[in-house]
């Protein structure tokens, strides 16, 4: 059977602002989570699919967030971890680190809904063996950071440096070029990142056949021809594996961010131009035979054994 899985990292404001070496303006801080959320989750429920939620832990601790959080699980969605500061430099930070944002986060998700996550997606998508050894410790079902793309790890790359021209600094870091090598298709990870083995089952971020061009709420929202251009260079894969982001249905005028939009050129569209984008993928995935799942539900239909 095909499967797609559409999933969304709740990275709020802050997040945005931290990457462009900016400040957060009052008032604004929470508007993932006040806006953005209500357009995905009215998407999903007309679609008729259960997705799968990032949640950052901290975020947790505002009680209208741990509220919009269990809605969301008690509507049939995922809730996985994003860890819990979203540290863009996880990676390079010590073991007792990256233990502690594992889980910190566990706490504070199944504080929310009643549940631990079982899946996790690194911030910025990038991993190493060091976080994905402590995943495995603690019996996670998947992992899904892995983003095997060349065209945005040198855009990525050329956005920090453009931002430290223009005298800021962006959080942001790039992976090791390695993760180029990954493969795009889920596969179990080997002794080292990112060889295949017996390992944790990773579920990579979509990228098209041939080209491996990135297919992420970023492009797919560009606009409904690029949605369906896109999407048609993902039929054949047996996993689609959407990845949006929660300022994927963000709009800038109606939620307070035009301040953000001249730094963050998805927010120069509105929200219902984007909204349209999507359905146009989901339409195209839906004729193309794909059933759509949780992330969970992937992991486990590709033989993951669900944590006991």
């Amino acid at each position: 059977m095909r499967l797609a899985a559409l999933s969304v990292d709740l990275d709020e404001i802050p997040c945005y602002a931290a990457i462009h070496g900016l400040r957060v303006p009052s008032g604004s801080e929470h508007a993932i989570y006040d806006h953005a959320v209500a357009r995905l989750e009215a998407l999903f429920a007309s679609e008729g699919i259960p997705a799968t939620f990032f949640a950052i832990g901290s975020d947790l601790a505002r009680e209208e967030n741990r509220a919009t959080l269990k809605r969301l699980h008690d509507a049939g969605h995922e809730i996985a971890s994003h860890s819990e500061s979203h540290l863009y430099d996880l990676t390079r930070r010590d073991d007792a680190t990256i233990e502690r944002e594992i889980a910190r986060a566990e706490a504070s998700i199944e504080g929310a809904v009643g549940e631990r996550p079982v899946g996790f997606r690194a911030p910025g998508y990038t991993i190493t063996d060091a976080v994905l050894g402590h995943l495995t410790q603690r019996g996670y079902l998947y992992d899904s950071s892995v983003f095997p793309c060349l065209a945005y790890y040198a855009a990525k790359a050329a956005a920090i440096s453009a931002i430290a021209l223009a005298g800021r600094q962006s959080r942001s870091i790039v992976d090791h070029p390695r993760v180029l090598r990954a493969p795009a298709d889920p596969y179990r990870i080997g002794a080292r990142y990112p060889e295949r083995g017996a390992g944790l089952l990773e579920l990579p971020i979509g990228v098209t056949r041939g080209a491996r061009l990135p297919y992420i709420g970023t492009s797919v929202t560009a606009g409904t021809l690029a949605a369906r251009a896109l999407t048609a260079q993902m039929i054949g894969r047996p996993l689609v594996n959407l990845e949006l982001h929660g300022i994927d249905l963000s709009d800038a005028r109606g939620d307070g961010l035009t301040w953000l939009a001249p730094h963050q050129l998805d927010l120069r569209r509105t929200a219902a131009d984007k909204e349209r984008a999507l359905r146009a993928a989901i339409g195209a995935l839906r004729r193309a035979g794909y059933a759509f799942v949780t992330l969970r539900e992937a992991a486990c239909s590709l033989g993951a054994a669900p944590r006991r």
